[in-house]
């Protein structure tokens, strides 16, 4: 009867984790994809703002409008296009302007809401009249209800969504500047850190502090919300510690993994290197109190979003006169997390390959829940009948795991004497020659839709040689 219970609460602790990644994933699919919107955003405000490195006052004209404006219809249509496609992102953009106009703060956390519900809505519509419309009148029936729903969903929103969300983010706000006056804001990485080795890391960052860095920035020009969890500091100073102290295939690997993380900005790269000694977690979370500490300290903060989380990425958001203390926070960060890190390998005793392995298995099943896949005991490797011209590497925003991906099988596919094309991309944009398109098994339905005609393989986990060694296996069977 114990047993029971205790996996009964396991599996119960299991489906409360994989929903709140889920949600995490679908609110982080809202604004990756429109992370260019934002970095050209900053970029105008770090530039062209009166206190900014070139102050331009009809520039700055553009920094007020896109803000307002385009930020949230951008995340209003992706969140409705998730939903139900191009319609559901016309309906979603439709129902958050009324949002937008109906409050006087910027509705992210509006458009977050409005464009899916938008979308959820017009599909449950569309449902309804399925197969009851005449013949010849689809067309009109399609634009019309398009077009009075949006309508009234955009009114529905000025009236009542626009002014509760409006209140709710002046309250959200107030509640984050007395956090960051008070000095508590280090205390967040308690929640942040380990938040990020369980993929919850875009949720984080873009469905929280994302609109609580933006009103920030409106009212000081800067915000240290932006450096709470795209710092690469913590997770830069373990990779670092198994640079020294590390064994096997950890310490081979950990200077690429330096590369790819503090270069690169691709944070999970240094997951399985937590996971395969927990105890680690002290090192990443007292890293990430002493970063943040500094920052709010010495006044650090950023004009916009770093994503990815590179340094490069973490200079180019800096406001004219605030590299040095942004750059500061980072090595501190850096530093504490080396420091705790090191005694932690040297007396942990975890040195096998196989940990490693296992490690790298444990985020690739989490990678997966995240986006609400069921993680099955294999990969699943099809024989190739030809030799494909390309190879892509799909996931949703196209640059983290895939780009991984992408760079283990070149590598391999050269190694045997292939000359085949590899490139990564996000779901939606997976290029229409593409032969064969590695992917998740939640993204096996999109992918097809994007490439019908292609060979899909699904993978749990974008870091597993022994998958690619499997493919390569069957192209040489040809």
């Amino acid at each position: 009867m114990e047993i029971h219970k205790k996996n009964s609460t396991q599996k119960k602790g299991g489906n409360v984790k994989a929903k709140v990644q889920k949600f995490g994933g679908f609110l982080a699919g809202m604004v990756m994809p429109n992370i260019g919107a934002f970095i050209a955003w900053g970029l105008i405000t770090a530039l062209f703002i009166p206190t900014g490195w070139i102050p331009n006052e009809n520039f700055n004209k553009l920094v007020g409008p896109m803000i307002t404006y385009l930020l949230p219809l951008l995340i209003g249509y992706t969140g409705g296009k998730l939903v139900y496609g191009t319609r559901g992102g016309v309906v979603g953009a439709i129902a958050t302007i009324g949002v937008i106009v109906g409050s006087s703060v910027t509705q992210f956390l509006g458009a977050m809401i409005m464009g899916p519900l938008g979308a959820y809505l017009i599909k449950k519509f569309d449902n309804l009249v399925k197969d009851k419309i005449p013949t010849g009148f689809e067309m009109l029936v399609n634009n019309f209800s398009a077009g009075i729903l949006g309508g009234i969903f955009a009114l529905i929103a000025f009236s009542v969504i626009g002014p509760v969300v409006g209140a709710f983010t002046v309250a959200l706000g107030q509640g984050a500047k007395w956090i960051t006056e008070a000095k508590l804001l280090p205390l967040i990485a308690i929640f942040v850190e380990p938040g990020k080795i369980l993929f919850l890391n875009n949720a984080i960052n873009h469905g929280i502090f994302d609109p609580l860095g933006i009103a920030q920035v409106k009212e000081i020009g800067k915000s240290v919300f932006f450096l709470l969890e795209s710092d690469p500091g913590p997770g830069l100073g373990v990779l670092l510690a198994y640079c020294i102290y590390g064994k096997g295939n950890a310490k081979q690997s950990a200077p690429g993994a330096v590369i790819i993380h503090f270069l690169g900005g691709i944070h999970e790269i240094y997951f399985p290197y937590v996971l395969m000694t927990p105890l680690l977690l002290v090192a990443v979370i007292a890293g990430g109190m002493a970063a943040d500490l500094t920052f709010v300290l010495t006044g650090a903060g950023l004009v916009a979003s770093a994503s990815p989380g590179s340094i490069f990425a973490e200079i180019a958001m800096s406001p004219k006169g605030g590299l040095l203390p942004v750059l500061f926070g980072i090595l501190v960060g850096t530093v504490v997390s080396f420091l705790v890190s090191c005694p932690i390998l040297k007396m942990s005793g975890v040195s096998d390959d196989e940990s490693f392995d296992k490690a790298k298995d444990i985020v690739g099943e989490m990678k997966s829940e995240s986006k609400g896949n069921k993680i099955g005991n294999n990969n699943t490797i099809e024989a190739s009948n030809d030799i494909p011209n390309l190879i892509v590497f799909a996931c949703d925003a196209g640059m983290g795991s895939s780009a991984m991906g992408e760079s283990i099988l070149k590598k391999k596919l050269k190694d045997a004497g292939f000359e085949i094309k590899v490139k990564h991309a996000a779901v939606n944009e997976i290029p229409e020659d593409a032969e064969v398109v590695f992917t998740q098994e939640s993204l096996k339905e999109r992918a097809l839709m994007v490439v019908p005609n292609a060979k899909i393989v699904t993978v749990k986990n974008f870091l597993d040689n022994k998958v690619y060694d499997e493919y390569i296996k069957s192209l040489k069977k040809d």
